[in-house]
């Protein structure tokens, strides 16, 4: 894991917002924790999971530890629920209510072939099969049955600059993630 002392708990460089907790679940000190994707994997890959506050202001408040140990994790419906180490009652799960879950980029399980995490996909440079720069990538949209790339060309504010690009093979010649560039067939004037 990239700048993480496991016995210290330091935060990691590569440190990825995957959930949030939202509550206690039973009475042994488990909690719930929303996912922020549909396949919870990140989450499982890890059992380092680091902690901040809702506000995010700081790495872990006074009553929030910083790093969670985590004995146990599984799905539960469309949440996954847990224990940690020190975390044996309800009570204690409590105060975990509202942190927000983050582990290293680097915990994250190793995609398929011409599978991407989103994360990696923001801020790559897109071009179009001209060379033509169409910018650089500020998000992506889930629309279901595939992802949207959001490209906003560079020096451009607002939406209206956006660009909408669907993230499929029929648009997407590829991706080059050492070189930080996706290649596109798409026209300027799309």
């Amino acid at each position: 894991m990239t700048g993480v002392s496991p016995d210290t708990g330091q935060w990691p460089d590569d440190a990825v917002e995957v959930g949030r907790i939202v509550d206690a679940w039973g009475i042994k000190g488990w909690f719930k924790v929303q996912p922020f994707a549909s396949d919870p994997q990140a989450l499982f890959s890890s059992r380092r999971w680091f902690l901040r506050d809702p506000e995010g202001l700081r790495p872990g408040a006074a009553s929030l530890p910083g790093l969670l140990k985590i004995v146990e994790a599984r799905e539960h419906g469309e949440l996954v629920v847990a224990r940690a180490h020190e975390f044996d009652d309800r009570a204690a799960a409590e105060t975990l209510r509202g942190a927000r879950v983050f582990i290293p980029r680097a915990s994250f399980p190793t995609p398929g072939s011409d599978e991407f995490y989103w994360v990696d996909l923001i801020g790559l440079a897109v071009v179009n099969r001209a060379g033509d720069d169409l910018g650089r990538v500020v998000g992506l949209l889930d629309t279901g049955p595939h992802s949207v790339l959001r490209v906003l060309p560079d020096g451009a504010a607002g939406d209206e600059a956006e660009r909408l690009i669907p993230f499929v093979a029929a648009y997407v010649d590829d991706v080059d993630l050492p070189g930080r560039r996706i290649q596109v067939d798409w026209g300027l004037d799309f």
